[in-house]
């Protein structure tokens, strides 16, 4: 009879598990690590139409380790968090450069990579290579700080030390691959945030929390604090029915993204920099887009002019105009597409 933490879950993951998600399909450590990646800070249902056109599109590491960032980013528009799009495109590179395309098959190499920790590196090569890893991603801390009621917040070292060792200690050597995506399964579906379906859950007999009737305490919360606000205005400069978007420094917030100008200074002053001598000046409604670090309040001006001259700022080569009724085929962030959406109802 089964009787093992690791026993109970498979044969939960048996009946229950799911096995029929994009990138469990003709596995490759490709698609797991790309799935991976789109899986970190987002959930399992908005992930799934971005990894398909993205495996249209970049089908195996050397297509995107060739890509240009820029079309990277597009793919990644709306999914957040772009640095993972940018370490994803560094390391598909890197393997391609150093090892000759062929994904490493070594837990060290692969933490090595960019965006990859010792999680996702366990992840990765468990899932596709059928490797004997633990993994910590957030629902199997959820299920293992439930089980053994294990206080405290998981991102102070002493508790992520604590839930490593049991989640070490509970990987079996035998279908290993099986055994991530069960506790991947068992967190995201039965073992929620809210609400846990503790009879549907094959560990209730022995679970701490269950017992105790504290699930809703674990994990532990991350203290709370009050987020900074920052404030900005973005200059959307407009000629005809074309918008001015620049290119973002590669790192720093919404790196390699294309966004609008940015400035202190009032329209007046922002158009004269540009040598625009005539326009109209549309307002838009301030609105707030929050971090997890920080609320940032952006306020939008439109400077619209048909001068001819405005197209000159174009020969920045970190400068690109986009036609507004053409798709815009390159990274933006959630802001400017709200903004550019706005200005699109008003042609």
């Amino acid at each position: 009879m089964s009787t093992t933490f690791a026993d109970r879950v498979l044969a939960w993951f048996d009946k229950h598990g799911r096995k029929h998600l994009p990138w469990q399909q003709d596995v490759t450590p490709y698609k797991v690590w790309v799935s991976e990646i789109m899986l970190q800070q987002t959930q399992v249902t908005t992930v799934i139409p971005y990894f398909i056109r993205f495996m249209e599109s970049f089908p195996d590491v050397q297509a995107l380790a060739c890509a240009d960032p820029d079309e990277v980013l597009h793919h990644w528009t709306g999914l957040g968090y772009y640095a993972r799009a940018r370490n994803l495109h560094n390391a598909a590179k890197t393997i391609v450069n150093d090892y000759n395309g062929v994904f490493p098959d070594q837990l060290e190499q692969v933490m090595a990579l960019p965006g990859i920790g010792r999680s996702t590196a366990g992840a990765v090569l468990s899932l596709a290579n059928g490797q004997q890893h633990p993994i910590l991603d957030g629902n199997v801390k959820r299920v293992l700080a439930r089980y053994y009621a294990i206080d405290g917040w998981p991102g102070k070292k002493p508790v992520e030390n604590t839930l490593w060792e049991y989640a070490q200690r509970n990987t079996p050597h035998t279908r290993c691959g099986e055994y991530t995506q069960a506790m991947m399964d068992l967190g995201a579906t039965i073992c929620t945030r809210s609400r846990p379906a503790c009879d549907s859950c094959p560990l209730q007999n022995d679970c701490l929390a269950f017992a105790q009737g504290r699930q809703a305490e674990f994990p532990g919360k991350k203290p709370k604090k009050t987020l900074p606000v920052k404030t900005v205005n973005m200059f959307v400069i407009m000629n005809g029915p074309s918008i001015m978007l620049i290119q973002r420094p590669a790192t720093g917030l919404w790196g390699g993204l294309y966004g609008f100008l940015e400035s202190d200074d009032d329209h007046n002053k922002v158009a004269s920099q540009l040598g625009i001598e005539s326009f109209q000046l549309e307002t838009l409604s301030s609105f707030r887009h929050t971090f997890s670090h920080f609320h940032l309040d952006i306020s939008p001006f439109v400077i619209i002019s048909d001068s001819s001259k405005v197209r000159e700022v174009a020969e920045d080569r970190q400068v690109k105009w986009f036609h507004l009724h053409e798709p815009i085929e390159v990274g933006l962030a959630a802001p400017t597409k709200k903004i550019i959406s706005h200005i699109q109802t008003m042609l």
